[in-house]
């Protein structure tokens, strides 16, 4: 127990320092913990010998990780995914599995008589890392972009995908098809309690210690390790148990409330997961170095495969269906506890695990930096695959758009990039004034927004608004009126005070109305030649200034009854 408790004081000490000097090289911080984990393991300094201190530290810590990742699958945004967001979702990780077997099958990785280290690769290389990915994308602020969307939503299938395979695993050494209904049947059976419980007690015993937060917190640790011993139980893995705890609570009334009070034992407990896991992974010989690039370079591969071709032939375009293909192209946290899972089963050997766990490593470090110039190299690669012969949204636009231009028959109001500003605007024009709608053209790259405003017979143009070719053939130079209504925060390849330049360079005559983030903006928007500013903040500003003044004069309930109504019957292309 003593001896223990050092090993985990050592290993909290060391993820720290290190963890430290990830955030000031803009590393991921699981890296570090491994890093960790190996410095102060038998491989490394030897500081952390006990295997038996490895395999608890590892198991608590993975048990806590799945339990968090369960309450964050949220089941009624799977259930609302939209086709596409299904269709490739299920093309991306059944798809990359397979490819993934056979690939492995052909590179000679183990694969039969009691070893599965190639079914074991394929399914971690179908994965994808939640915590990279949704850190990145938020500090991009793209998760509410379609292509982050498409990401989030994959993801989410990928995890579900997960649950299926710890329901099959344990029973891979006689995988017959009345094993694999008697595994079902068992992982059924653990989510039905869960489900059960879950809505008719937990409630109930929530509701009366709702306002005593330890035990808030005792209870989700209950909780927790009951299913987790119930699976045990039922002859399923304890981690599987602990993941179906955390699922069965995702949709909980307090799973906030519950997610709130565990993320520090979560932060606390994937920590000692991670050193542990670093602890096991050996000085690397050649043999491990080269599978571990091949594993890192066929994830990349086959992401862009699985990923980008189910998009692109939804006609999602060449860019939405590039971005989510570029966010997906690491190997997933998830992939290592399967990893780790098939090593204590015997189902692997080590080499093939210590090559994931540095593929991983390699991937995390390298998928960092490519998403967050993921816009670059989309925009570098698109010329590329239209050169290939593969067509964009935009296929005979151009000579058309040209055309138009050429004739002076371009709209004489142009929307610069739609996001959920213009969406407000047009349902707000078609609610006052339908006829304005002939006059306006829009020019955005989002192929929701193209297919919604062709459809609804409003011209639009697909494309990169950044582009100044782009601007050109959609007739620019002949507007009266241009709207830039993106904010800076959101544009991509380009700035407000950019296309105003470039948009007056153009058009000398046309009003340009230009949107800024900031105060100190508007001089500049103003300088590069806008004709009017919208800081969007002032409105909002005034309308709760307006709020509070009702509140005061017992108005507020009519306030919302007429807001009620204005959204009653608005088809905005952006909900």
């Amino acid at each position: 127990m003593h001896e223990l408790i050092g090993d985990i004081t050592l290993c909290i000490l060391f993820a720290w320092v290190l963890g430290l000097a990830a955030q000031f090289s803009r590393q991921p911080s699981i890296l570090a913990y491994l890093i960790a984990g190996f410095v102060i393991g038998p491989f490394g300094t030897g500081w952390v010998k006990s295997q038996d201190s490895i395999s608890v530290i590892s198991e608590l810590g993975l048990i806590f990780m799945l339990f968090m990742i369960g309450l964050e699958i949220d089941l009624k945004k799977i259930i609302r995914a939209g086709p596409v967001i299904l269709i490739a979702g299920g093309v991306q990780i059944i798809g990359g599995a397979l490819l993934g077997l056979l690939f492995f099958i052909a590179v000679g990785v183990a694969m039969g008589e009691g070893h599965y280290d190639a079914l074991y690769l394929g399914v971690a290389c179908a994965l994808s890392s939640t915590v990279i990915i949704v850190k990145v994308l938020y500090e991009k602020r793209e998760l509410d972009t379609l292509p982050g969307r498409i990401t989030l939503g994959i993801l989410v299938l990928q995890d579900v995908f997960a649950i299926l395979f710890l329901a099959v695993q344990p029973s891979l050494d006689n995988l017959q098809i009345s094993v694999i209904v008697l595994s079902f049947a068992r992982a059924g059976t653990l989510v039905a309690i869960a489900l059960l419980l879950s809505r008719y007690v937990l409630p109930q015993l929530f509701h009366r210690v709702a306002r005593s937060p330890e035990l808030i917190l005792l209870g989700a640790l209950a909780w927790c390790f009951l299913i987790a011993e119930i699976a045990e139980q039922l002859q399923l893995s304890r981690e599987m148990g602990s993941l179906v705890a955390g699922v069965s609570l995702s949709t909980f009334p307090y799973a906030l409330d519950v997610t709130a009070k565990v993320t520090t034992l979560r932060d606390f407990f994937i920590t000692l997961f991670f050193v542990a896991l670093g602890m096991t992974i050996p000085v690397p010989n050649m043999s491990v170095v080269g599978l571990a690039l091949i594993v890192a370079l066929f994830t990349v591969a086959s992401r862009l495969l699985s990923t980008f071709t189910p998009l692109f032939l939804m006609r999602q375009g060449l860019r939405a269906s590039l971005l989510p293909a570029i966010n997906l192209a690491q190997i997933s946290e998830f992939s290592l506890v399967i990893i780790q899972t098939g090593v204590a089963a015997g189902h692997l050997r080590g080499e093939t695990s210590n090559a994931a766990s540095f593929a991983f490593v390699v991937l995390a470090v390298l998928s960092t930096f490519v998403i967050v110039r993921s816009d670059p190299i989309t925009r570098r690669t698109i010329p590329l695959l239209k050169r290939l012969g593969l067509r964009d949204l935009d296929h005979g636009q151009a000579h058309e758009a040209g055309d138009k231009a050429g004739h002076g028959a371009g709209r004489p109001i142009v929307i610069l990039g739609f996001f959920r500003t213009a969406s407000a605007l047009l349902a707000e024009i078609e609610r006052n004034q339908p006829a304005l709608l002939d006059r306006i053209g829009v020019i955005d790259f989002n192929p929701v927004v193209f297919r919604t405003l062709s459809e609804r017979g409003i011209q639009v143009t697909y494309g990169d608004i950044s582009n100044v070719d782009t601007l050109v053939h959609a007739g620019i130079g002949h507007a009266e009126l241009i709207v830039l209504s993106v904010p800076d925060a959101l544009l991509k390849g380009a700035s407000n005070e950019k296309l105003v330049r470039h948009v007056r360079a153009i058009n000398g005559t046309a009003k340009i109305v230009a949107t800024a983030d900031l105060i100190a903006d508007v001089n500049d928007l103003y300088d590069a030649g806008a004709d009017y500013v919208v800081l969007p903040r002032l409105n909002n500003a005034q309308v709760l200034l307006n709020l509070i003044e009702a509140a005061s004069g017992g108005l507020l309930a009519e306030r919302r009854s007429h807001a009620e109504a204005l959204l009653a019957d608005r088809r905005e292309v952006l909900p």
